[in-house]
């Protein structure tokens, strides 16, 4: 069984970063998804990969693991350059 450590990035649909700062303990699936031929539904036997466990922080997430005998990968999340703009700069004289 191994699980994976990480930081969910915000949502496509969002501007905010509401549920961003939380770390994610996450089983990942050892056995590949089966495709239901009538309705084309994905499925799998696989109930350790239903496993999502939310933590306030990083080191709890590890700590969690380690206590469990869990392998796990830990990715850090990337972190985002800001380009502070100002309005203005966008009627600047390009000539």
């Amino acid at each position: 069984m191994t699980a994976r450590i990480y930081c969910p990035t915000k949502s496509a649909m969002q501007s905010g970063k509401k549920n961003t700062h939380s770390w994610v303990l996450e089983i990942v699936a050892e056995k590949g998804k089966t495709l239901d031929p009538l309705m084309g539904w994905t499925g799998s036997s696989d109930m350790e990969s239903q496993i999502h466990m939310t933590f306030s922080s990083k080191d709890d997430a590890v700590s969690y693991a380690k206590r469990n005998k869990i392998e796990f990968e830990l990715v850090e999340p990337k972190i985002r350059k800001r380009k502070i703009k100002a309005y203005a700069d966008s009627f600047a004289y390009q000539g």
